[in-house]
């Protein structure tokens, strides 16, 4: 079930998760953990459909299902260094072993999350994630974008 970040973001004091998965036992258990969490899921089930969620919407975490096709983590972690505040990337797998963490990480991705998923495990990671995103430095792009901002609202 396709759930839009608007419709699950209306607090903003909440984290918000992207979860890439067409999956729905996968929504249905990351839905059961962020009811009883600080965090709210949206999912969404295409490449595309996560890129432009993630265009209008500040997103600071994407779970990324690595089971769905080779490659796919890869070119989101690809695709998203064009946003001007990319989202830590989560690769999520029912195959996470040593090699693909070491390349998940190696590569640029935040983490990576067995599955089926452990509540305390995914919490561990949001909460971690969240953190760090709030305190990284932004990015050139960030500070661009956001300098285009002003120049266009004081025009």
């Amino acid at each position: 079930m396709w759930r839009s970040p608007e419709m699950e973001s209306d607090l903003a004091n909440l984290i918000t998760v992207l979860n890439l998965d067409p999956l729905e036992a996968d929504h249905a258990s990351l839905i059961d953990i962020s009811a009883r969490s600080e965090w709210t899921l949206a999912s969404t089930p295409t490449v595309e459909s996560a890129l432009e969620s993630l265009r209008v919407n500040r997103i600071p975490i994407l779970f990324c299902n690595s089971d769905l096709r080779p490659g796919l983590w890869q070119e989101m972690l690809d695709r998203m260094l064009s946003l001007p505040d990319p989202p830590f990337l989560v690769v999520t797998s029912r195959l996470a072993d040593d090699r693909l963490w070491a390349e998940a990480l190696n590569l640029g991705a935040y983490d990576v999350l067995a599955k089926p998923f452990d509540k305390t495990e995914v919490n561990r990671i949001v909460r971690s994630a969240w953190l760090r995103w709030t305190n990284r430095k932004p990015s050139a792009t960030a500070l661009t974008s956001g300098l285009s901002a002003v120049r266009t609202a004081t025009a």
